[in-house]
């Protein structure tokens, strides 16, 4: 078994796909603005970021609310240099919610979130886990 993708249920389709393209550098592996569907994958990885319209989904699932309540996912992206990336994405129209700052001894984080509210953490290890 494998990890095939990450998918996140947005309301704001075209939002979302442009935060994880144009804010946050990633590939799509094609183009679909206007949804219903896409995929990323970032740099180095064989899983990806999926984004699928809520109100499409639930036509396939009963009972699935066109909002959650509350964080339902928190996506987690590694970067080599924290500090530039979150300098990047900033002048790129992010919004920090908190960071950069230290989690552990061995690692850094940024938080932000998407425009559907969706979690968003950026890692950068400073050692390794021995």
């Amino acid at each position: 078994m494998e990890l095939a993708q990450v998918r996140l249920l947005v309301t704001d389709f075209p939002g979302c796909y442009r935060y994880y393209r144009d804010v946050l550098g990633l590939k799509p592996q094609f183009e679909a603005e206007d949804g219903p569907y896409a995929k990323f994958s970032p740099d180095g990885g064989t899983a990806g970021i999926a984004l699928q319209d809520r109100a499409q989904m639930a036509q396939v699932l009963d009972g699935l609310a066109d909002a959650p309540a509350g964080h339902r996912s928190l996506v987690v992206l590694r970067v080599d240099d924290l500090d530039r990336y979150c300098e990047e994405i900033t002048a790129r129209g992010a919004e920090l919610v908190h960071g950069p700052a230290p989690m552990t001894d061995r690692m850094r984080v940024a938080h932000l979130s998407d425009p559907a509210g969706n979690l968003v953490e950026l890692q950068e290890w400073t050692a390794l886990r021995g």
